[in-house]
């Protein structure tokens, strides 16, 4: 079957250091702790536009900034998807629709789309683990008849922490071939759907790796470290190709220029080399450190 093949070192930046001033157009509650933020230049314009999976930065001038993936964007407009864990981002909360912030970008490599068309895909996810991959997701929908079947396997720990409700249980149920698998870990009494972690939940569904034309299903994963731990775990042993398996890892990253060495595994600095890969090429980044 057709290698799926993620370019690496193909987004670098001009000005990379070089801030721009953005505007807050719109802010939309996901969840009690988590928040998306939709930008615009005071000109009109998108600060910057990227390719699905890339990221930027955004924070408040004098008190920091934070590494983002792009979780959506328009022809005037990016959006970041932000949880709030810590001082920059709970400054980030407490902006109001209007005020100013700074943002630059796009820096990374991005979901190898081209490669995955006429592909049917697999989109799996937990929690503040769907932004991530969002934008690659909506790309799919956005050019609905290059893809095959799309599937998204979605899990939370409470109803209150599942983000993009609307999309979830409203948007995306409406698009033709595409399943929506959404699952609690605990049980919650406004929710009367699937209660399960999210490997068990994948082998129940049992969404065939072959796909529907025989040339490898595409499956693109995103979570905390026990998610992305059993839920990759389940794919293999479901006989999903280790090269037809992508991830970001996007949380690894600080000053996304490949200064500060936080996000450096073996010889790969993530936010130059990345923050796109198969879960064949994460194994030899282990292997090499």
């Amino acid at each position: 079957m057709p290698k799926i093949t993620v370019q690496h070192g193909c987004a670098k930046a001009q000005l990379a250091l070089v801030p721009k001033v953005a505007k807050v157009i719109k802010i939309t509650v996901e969840t009690p702790d988590v928040k998306s933020f939709r930008l615009q230049m005071p000109n009109g314009e998108a600060s910057f536009l990227g390719e699905p999976g890339q990221f930027g930065i955004m924070g408040i001038i004098g008190s920091g900034e934070c590494v983002f993936v792009i979780s959506a964007q328009g022809e005037d407009w990016i959006e970041f998807t932000v949880k709030r864990v810590g001082q920059v981002t709970e400054m980030l909360h407490a902006l109001s629709e209007g005020d100013e912030v700074f943002v630059r970008g796009p820096y990374g490599n991005w979901w190898p789309y081209e490669d995955c068309r006429g592909r049917d895909m697999l989109f799996i996810a937990g929690g503040i683990g769907l932004p991530p991959v969002r934008s690659f997701l909506q790309y799919c929908l956005e050019h609905r008849a290059d893809y095959g079947r799309i599937d998204l396997v979605y899990s939370g720990s409470t109803y209150d922490e599942l983000v993009f409700k609307h999309q979830l249980f409203d948007e995306w149920k409406t698009v033709d071939n595409m399943g929506v698998h959404v699952s609690l870990y605990h049980e919650d009494s406004r929710w009367d759907g699937e209660v399960a972690y999210t490997a068990p939940y994948l082998e129940k569904l049992a969404i065939d790796p072959m796909g529907s034309n025989g040339e490898g299903r595409v499956a693109v994963i995103c979570g905390g470290p026990s998610l992305y731990r059993t839920g990759t775990k389940e794919l293999l042993k479901e006989g999903y190709a280790p090269e037809n398996v992508l991830t970001t890892l996007e949380m690894r990253m600080k000053c996304g220029i490949g200064k500060c060495g936080r996000c450096n595994i073996g010889g790969k600095f993530i936010c130059l080399d990345g923050p796109v890969f198969s879960l064949e090429e994460v194994a030899q980044m282990n292997r090499d450190e």
